[in-house]
């Protein structure tokens, strides 16, 4: 038997290749991107009540009221934007489902849509598999900012879509207010969709604010903009996240949602409903929270070999090698498994056609018993 596959460029993802090898290899794993820190207790208690008082059987297929509500206040809070928790917010099984609800809900055949290398490796394979072209935009180097004219010079009658992604992963470039002026000129002159990927939405560092599509309404009335409660709560294995949209793109995202996951976790939605409501300044304390990680992961390479670019938001740290070995960032991946003994991603896994920068991206979302030690073996390279 043989089977045509949909999806020829698509192997297992880099993430669990890495993670893997550093099982492997007993490495310090700085590659996925997840805490290695527990989860709020306030949440953790909040789950196990959600459990005991029987919320175990399918959730709505939207979301339970309560957590949709609490999102719509969030929205409001931090962005201004008012909106309807009914009709325009829907909670998904983790930000990646919502991403592939999104594309499949709105991207037809032969449609093309423009996505901002380096990017997520999740976006293409969703964009083929409804029949769509993905059109890769490099971003610049060295600070990965969006360079606005070649997106204009990709766009074609076929453009259906733009995917934008601030803070950004795996640079940790944030949007300015002008980036967000050009993408509303772009969006409006070419009737664009966009789908906004907001998961690092609440950290933001160095006194800078978080610049979501939801602060415009001409950019808020045609975007599906995408967050994560893994990110936000220290809690990746729950896969929660959620999509706002206007009323009509949100018909069309519950239309996919409901055949593709129907509902998501009902007690963890309880939980989440629960600790939003009693502890709304949660969100308020992450930029401070990760802005001592990333300080402290950047101290203890300072005597490295590592180059290390700024990061405005997010929690990754990307490092230039190139005065350790002259390789690509594959092999010297898996050179620094063997031989130092950390796990990290190579950046060329997020390209379409990478450049030779000779950057690979380091997680510093663990405890500091976890970014010693590796720091004490990446010094020794």
């Amino acid at each position: 038997m043989q089977i045509e596959t949909k999806l020829p460029k698509v192997g297992t993802t880099i993430f669990t290749v890495m993670s893997q090898l550093a099982l492997e290899h007993k490495a310090v794993n700085l590659g996925q991107g997840f805490p290695d820190f527990e989860t709020p207790q306030p949440l953790r208690d909040a789950l196990t009540r959600a459990m005991d008082e029987g919320r175990n059987q399918y959730a709505p297929m939207s979301g339970i009221p309560q957590l949709r509500e609490q999102i719509a206040l969030q929205v409001d809070r931090l962005y201004g934007r008012r909106i309807s928790p009914d009709t325009e917010v829907t909670v998904t099984s983790g930000a990646t489902e919502a991403i592939f609800a999104a594309i499949a809900c709105a991207v037809h055949a032969g449609d093309e849509v423009i996505v901002l290398d380096p990017c997520y490796d999740c976006y293409e394979p969703a964009i083929a598999l409804a029949g769509g072209k993905t059109v890769h935009v490099p971003l610049r180097l060295p600070d990965f900012g969006v360079d606005w004219q070649r997106v204009r010079d990709e766009i074609t009658p076929k453009t259906r879509m733009i995917m934008v992604n601030s803070p950004h992963n795996p640079s940790g470039a944030v949007f300015a207010e002008s980036d967000l002026d050009t993408l509303a000129e772009i969006a409006t002159q070419h009737g664009l969709l966009v789908i906004s990927d907001e998961v690092y939405e609440h950290i933001i560092y160095d006194g800078r604010t978080h610049l979501s599509v939801s602060r415009r309404p001409e950019l808020a009335e045609r975007s599906f903009v995408i967050s994560s409660f893994g990110k936000t709560w220290h809690c990746t294995g729950w896969k929660v996240g959620y999509c706002v949209a206007p009323k009509l793109l949100t018909a069309e995202f519950r239309k996919v949602h409901q055949y593709l996951t129907f509902c998501t976790f009902h007690p963890a939605q309880c939980a989440f409903a629960e600790v939003m409501e009693h502890d709304p300044q949660h969100t308020h304390a992450l930029s401070t929270f990760y802005q001592a990680k990333r300080d402290r992961f950047r101290e203890l390479l300072a005597g490295s070999r590592f180059k290390l670019p700024a990061v405005r938001g997010g929690y990754f740290q990307l490092a230039d090698y190139s005065a350790i070995r002259d390789t690509d960032d594959l092999n010297f991946c898996e050179w620094m498994v063997r031989e130092a003994g950390v796990a990290a991603i190579p950046v060329s896994a997020f390209y379409e056609t990478a450049p030779d920068a000779k950057l690979v991206r380091f997680c510093f979302a663990k405890n500091d018993e976890t970014l010693v030690a590796a720091a004490e073996r990446l010094c020794k390279l």
